[in-house]
């Protein structure tokens, strides 16, 4: 089952403005050898980051937060993240 509610009110300037963000996704190490995937780069004028981590967290089913305007995602997430935002129409780079 595909949520699609994202692509559905997309208008052409939203689509502009997905297409010219680049995503970092990264990797950190926490606590206890934890590790916690780091989503940044989002323009917070323009994307709602709550409702976007609410819909990562779904698509990977890891818990997460927001903080400082970056999605922090338990585990390593990186290439559901990237396939997630990708369909999206986000350019996504995953930093290594």
């Amino acid at each position: 089952m595909r949520d699609d509610r994202f692509l559905k009110d997309l208008t052409p300037i939203d689509e502009i403005a997905r297409e010219t963000q680049t995503i970092k996704i990264e990797l950190d190490k926490r606590r206890y050898g934890k590790f916690v995937t780091i989503v940044s780069g989002f323009d917070t004028k323009a994307e709602d980051i709550y409702e976007l981590a609410k819909t990562l967290k779904k698509k990977t089913a890891a818990g997460g937060t927001v903080k400082d305007n970056k999605i922090e995602l338990q585990g390593d997430q990186r290439e559901r993240v990237k396939k997630v935002l990708e369909e999206m129409g986000f350019r996504v780079e995953v930093v290594q």
